[in-house]
């Protein structure tokens, strides 16, 4: 007999306890078919709902009978019959109205929290992906300001010319700022290059952020690097190499975590400390290129001065 658990009012994990446990609380009232549960077997939290049929095979008490007021009274020992109807509702059907699917937050076990290296891979990945977006969009706006430009004329006196530079870098900065708060405040709590890295972003206290708070978050990162001169990144690369939650300064702002994807959920197990190949790999790739363009730019300084 499998054993069952189940997401409470506070979003707590509740159990184990039997099939049968789980349809009397069911009928008692106490939980929904909204109610999350999950046993041995399942990737993730599901409603209830989607195991009336299991579960009304698991009831050992006989039929039951739910009374007007919500209460549960046993068939058995009923004085009236309840009245016909030409289409009776069963206790095991699930409602139609549209639930939550969020898997719930389970608290008190251990938290991995992302170190630099993993968000560093992260980072250069939604890099890639946020730059290869917007260069789709800027590339023709800057071809129609240069041939603006080339033509001279009305539009150039105008501004016009200019008006586009300005859009193309306005794009620059609205599509990583959609892409990260639509990414993070979704159901996977994690950008293209987070999940390649297998980390997410929760709420200090683990639940999954809003839309507008990762819209907040983003804006906070692009405003601690641009406006203090990359003081910031170097700040935030010390504190999450080093603090003990791991937050950057946007972090810290925000009050957001970056942790292993399974980190509040129930099983902690999962969590890996180490960086994974996805993060090696993006480390010598990153570390190649950067040699590369730390050499290119010695040889433009060493060849002149020998040919002198």
């Amino acid at each position: 007999m499998p054993e069952w658990y189940y997401a409470d009012a506070a979003n707590a994990r509740q159990g184990p306890v039997d099939a049968a446990a789980l349809v009397r609380l069911r009928l008692q009232g106490q939980l929904g078919w909204e109610t999350l549960v999950w046993r041995e077997g399942m990737a993730d939290w599901r409603p209830m709902r989607d195991f009336a049929a299991e579960l009304a095979q698991a009831d050992d008490r006989g039929p039951l009978l739910s009374t007007a007021d919500g209460s549960v009274v046993d068939a058995g020992h009923t004085s009236d019959p309840p009245p016909a109807s030409a289409d009776p509702a069963s206790p095991y059907a699930p409602p139609t109205a549209a639930v939550s699917s969020d898997a719930a937050v389970v608290l008190g076990g251990e938290i991995v929290h992302a170190g630099f290296w993993k968000r560093f891979a992260a980072m250069v990945i939604d890099g890639f992906i946020t730059a290869a977006a917007s260069w789709v969009v800027q590339i023709p706006l800057l071809m129609l300001a240069a041939g603006a430009g080339m033509m001279g004329g009305d539009m150039l006196a105008s501004g016009g010319a200019m008006g586009i530079i300005v859009l193309s870098y306005g794009v620059g900065i609205l599509i990583p700022l959609f892409y990260f708060a639509w990414m993070h405040s979704s159901g996977s709590q994690a950008s293209l290059g987070k999940l390649a890295v297998g980390i997410k972003v929760t709420r200090g206290s683990g639940e999954r952020i809003s839309f507008w708070r990762a819209f907040a978050r983003y804006a906070a990162y692009f405003a601690t690097v641009v406006f203090s001169f990359g003081i910031g990144g170097l700040v935030s690369a010390f504190t999450t190499g080093l603090g003990e939650r791991r937050q950057a300064l946007h972090d810290m702002i925000c009050d957001t975590l970056v942790v292993d994807r399974w980190a509040f959920t129930d099983r902690p197990d999962l969590q890996r400390r180490e960086l994974g190949v996805v993060t090696w790999v993006v480390i010598v790739i990153g570390g190649g290129l950067l040699g590369l363009g730390l050499l290119g730019i010695v040889a433009a300084i060493a060849i002149p001065a020998l040919t002198r």
